[in-house]
């Protein structure tokens, strides 16, 4: 969940830096860095995981993730120390929250989506529903929704 108290800021140009702000100790990945790292063949792929509720994972996700929203299932997922492991959410914050915690327990290789699902979609980036490309992306709220394009925003599977 976000912390409404932990953020105020309303535009893309205020978040990302409080957002690293609060969170100094996480590797943020953008964008595009992910991109080009889920296209090479020339590094391991990383564990993607994506730690919104289940029900903006249903929604959609990016592709090949897999839906963890604590550390103990993070954990769970993570086969090797190298593992390099890349979490995101809606805007980025609770991955953040959830690498700190990562960190903590000792997992180094561990990365934020800058942005998270919102600015992947964005982009244009696919993002899918099980193995479906799909155009929609679970909002958050109403609050949080307006930093996600207009025709991505659905609170259910169209």
């Amino acid at each position: 969940m976000l912390a409404a108290t932990s953020l105020s800021a309303q535009t893309w140009t205020e978040l990302l830096p409080s957002i690293r702000q609060r969170f100094p100790k996480v590797h943020q990945l953008s964008t595009a860095q992910l991109s080009q790292w889920l296209s090479s063949s020339n590094r391991p792929a990383p564990l993607l995981i994506d730690t919104r509720a289940a029900e903006e994972y249903a929604v959609s996700h990016l592709p090949e993730a897999k839906h963890a929203d604590s550390v103990r299932e993070i954990q769970s997922l993570i086969t090797s120390h190298r593992q390099p492991v890349v979490l995101y959410c809606s805007v980025g914050y609770r991955s953040s929250d959830l690498a700190t915690k990562l960190i903590k327990k000792g997992v180094t290789n561990v990365f934020n989506l800058e942005g998270s699902i919102f600015a992947w979609a964005n982009e244009g980036r696919p993002v899918f529903r099980g193995q479906r490309e799909v155009k929609d992306v679970h909002p958050y709220d109403e609050k949080w929704g307006q930093l996600l394009t207009v025709p991505y925003r659905t609170f259910k599977p169209r």
